[in-house]
């Protein structure tokens, strides 16, 4: 799987996710299996460079190349503008953002609310190209609703433009995440295009990507929410797709062991008021199917140390290795 320049060590993506794919959580997927890992988007709007939200963003300290920023707005200049100040900062992959079905985003025309404008779309993806030398990427979903899917008008005006790989998620922004994915929409774009063609959506299992690439002809998977509380999900596929094999689930104490990597890490990014906070919902889902871990979710979200965090943390999976206890993964668990 190449982009541009790049070679990935493999066609394992992990999807932006506001909120959820800050670098800690990259670093993590890249060490467990990911090929590439694409930043939370960050608006394109210049008046945001200061904060300090954009700031942790666009921080890459310490990240494996290749650096995948991923941008959201609707005014080609502006976003030209924001591609340039990320590439001075370390980009070296520029991914514009239309794929989000956030109301909030898409009442301002950007996210997956551009796909109602082919124009708009090509003027935007042409003014970025040309605004920079790093290779641009393009995200988005298969269309408006299920009446207005043209994400092979779009994948076409994509490659015409310059873009050089293109990630699709196989719903509709009127599906938003619910129902199932569909993937003859991505099959039809793989078929309709020469650049490389990313297949996203409802990708939970070893064996789920290995059909999604195979049904698509796609050059690779993105996996997004699949991977909260389970990084290791990307080595699994990994070696799935390279010997047909499903790895054991991982024991009890690795997950331990790298959830507190995970935890040191989110609290060095945030700080103790906010790292406290972000690192609540990881908790939540790392632990997600071990026994009591509802109650022990309840306890802990009332924590207000990190201190007193970690401790909780350490206990509870010091009770579920007394018990003998391993993770095992229901499909439920998996979606």
């Amino acid at each position: 799987m190449r982009i541009g320049p790049h070679k990935l060590k493999n066609n394992l993506i992990v999807a932006p996710m506001a909120g959820v794919t800050d670098r800690p959580f990259r670093m993590l997927c890249r060490s467990m299996g990911a090929g590439m890992a694409v930043s939370e988007m960050v608006a394109s709007n210049s008046l945001l460079y200061g904060s300090e939200k954009t700031k942790r963003r666009t921080n890459h300290d310490g990240e494996a190349d290749p650096i995948s920023v991923q941008l959201l707005g609707a005014d080609p200049k502006m976003l030209a503008q924001a591609a340039r100040y990320n590439v001075d900062a370390g980009a070296q992959i520029i991914d514009i953002n239309m794929g989000c079905p956030a109301k909030k985003i898409c009442h301002v025309m950007a996210g997956s609310a551009l796909l109602r404008n082919e124009a708009l779309v090509a003027q935007i993806l042409e003014t970025v190209v040309a605004a920079v030398s790093v290779p641009v990427t393009l995200k988005i979903r298969t269309g408006w609703d299920t009446k207005n899917r043209n994400a092979v008008r779009i994948a076409q005006i994509a490659e015409i433009s310059g873009i050089q790989a293109l990630a699709i998620h196989g719903r509709t922004r009127a599906c938003a995440y619910t129902g199932e994915a569909e993937y003859d929409t991505i099959a039809a774009v793989k078929a309709s295009v020469k650049i490389p063609v990313i297949a996203n959506g409802d990708i939970t299992t070893p064996e789920k990507a290995h059909y999604v690439l195979e049904y698509t002809g796609a050059d690779a998977v993105m996996i997004g929410r699949a991977a909260q509380g389970r990084p290791w999900l990307f080595r699994e596929i990994a070696h799935f797709l390279e010997t047909g094999v499903r790895l054991p689930a991982p024991q009890v104490d690795e997950i331990q062991r790298v959830l507190l990597n995970h935890l040191h890490g989110l609290y060095d990014l945030y700080g103790e008021r906010t790292g406290l906070r972000v690192a609540r919902k990881h908790i939540s889902w790392y632990t997600k199917g071990l026994a009591d871990s509802a109650q022990f979710r309840h306890y802990m979200n009332q924590l207000e140390s990190i201190a007193e965090q970690l401790i909780a943390v350490n206990d509870f999976f010091a009770g579920q290795l007394q018990r003998g206890e391993r993770l095992h993964y229901a499909e439920e668990l998996a979606a």
